[in-house]
């Protein structure tokens, strides 16, 4: 299935490498329709932060329906894609830290609700703990899944991505192939010439055109019959932009090399850049890195600077009589406001949403500075105040 999300440069526990293993194999049924696939990634990334930590997680509908490219108020069509994940088994059989062999089994969803327009959600424990390794799930990139339009592409992108490193899937027999594209009770699918002609080609085609990575399969025969097939993994370099976040770049920034290197996870890393600008955060770094042996956590210390000088302005305020702070100023202000009310998910979606209205210029000056960009102020106030009607009210 997943990985958002998978990340190169993970850090802390997530860089553990005591289990010694090849990737984890673990089998999701592929009876998902594309819309389901999309939801089961985005309800992941926005748990995955917090897995271990909480059991139950939560995400406005509207958010969750405009990340997964489904714009409509249809809620039963929303139920019935989280009914399908809920019904969806899991199934894994893998070795364990001490090399034990661990087969398990459980729905994707413990259970799902709808209520006053939020989604709540839970994991089972024993999924839970499989979805926080990284050697198990790789985070798929969102800004990649948008562009897959068939169900059976996405299933084998998600299944064949967290190889890229090991350049190949290794070996699956026709029916765990079959089970992984959801094809697997269809009799017309048990003949070869089937399969590839209506589910492998059309798939391998798509993957190699729409994502970063470029698939090639390989079968391997009993006599004249096929039974197994693999598939040859690598970088589509066509393509690699999309593994950066909408294009912006932010992992390519020498701040997040730092940001990483004392703890701060890669989500959050891009969120503080891209929400305070790069000079803002590398400001606050050098100042926490100054504190010495003052401070034991500094990823804490870190996030209190920012969170405490959070809204402060890259231009210095206009003055209006004695000390008023100018329109420009409270508007700032009131932006921060409202992008601090928002979840990290939803953060993401009002990035996307609004760098999708930008070009040249104001899209690199939105890149530096996030929503406190000088170029863009009046672009921005008019998207917030199309999404909050009543945003900037006595202002």
């Amino acid at each position: 299935m997943i990985e958002d999300i998978p990340r190169e440069r993970l850090t802390g526990s997530l860089r553990r490498d005591a289990v010694k293993k090849h990737v984890a194999a673990i089998h999701v049924s592929g009876r998902l329709s594309l819309l389901q696939r999309k939801l089961s990634n985005v309800l992941l990334l926005n748990a995955y932060d917090m897995l271990g930590e909480q059991a139950v997680f939560q995400i406005d509908a509207k958010t969750l329906s405009l990340m997964v490219g489904y714009n409509s108020n249809d809620t039963e069509t929303l139920k019935t894609a989280l009914r399908g994940l809920a019904e969806t088994i899991a199934e894994w059989d893998m070795l364990d830290e001490k090399g034990r062999q661990e087969w398990g089994v459980s729905s994707l969803l413990s259970f799902a609700t709808l209520k006053e327009g939020v989604c709540t959600y839970a994991y089972s424990p024993a999924l839970a703990e499989k979805l926080r390794d990284p050697k198990v799930f790789a985070l798929i990139n969102l800004n990649i899944q948008r562009r897959f339009t068939s169900g059976h592409a996405l299933a084998l992108y998600e299944n064949c991505y967290r190889f890229v490193r090991t350049g190949s899937s290794g070996w699956w027999s026709l029916e765990t192939f079959r089970r992984l594209m959801g094809v697997n009770d269809s009799a017309y699918y048990e003949t070869f010439k089937h399969l590839n002609a209506k589910i492998i080609k059309p798939a391998v085609a798509e993957v190699n055109r729409t994502s970063n990575i470029i698939v090639t399969p390989e079968t391997r025969k009993r006599g004249r019959t096929v039974t197994d097939i693999r598939f040859l993994i690598e970088k589509n370099p066509q393509l690699a932009i999309l593994d950066l976040d909408d294009g912006t770049g932010m992992r390519n920034a020498p701040v997040y090399e730092r940001l990483r290197a004392i703890g701060i996870s890669d989500r959050l890393a891009r969120q503080w850049i891209g929400e305070h600008g790069e000079n803002a955060v590398v400001e606050k770094l050098a100042y926490v890195e100054g504190q010495g042996g003052v401070v034991r956590h500094p990823a804490r210390y870190l996030a209190a600077a920012l969170r405490d000088d959070y809204g402060a302005e890259p231009v210095r305020p206009d003055v209006v009589g004695a000390g008023e702070p100018s329109t420009r100023s409270r508007r700032l202000r009131r932006v921060s406001e409202l992008v601090a009310s928002r979840t990290p998910t939803q953060r993401d979606a009002d990035k996307r949403l609004f760098m999708a209205r930008l070009s040249g210029g104001d899209r690199a000056d939105f890149e530096r500075h996030g929503w406190m960009s000088p170029l863009c102020h009046e672009s921005i106030c008019a998207f917030w105040s199309e999404l909050v009607p009543d945003a900037f009210d006595g202002v």
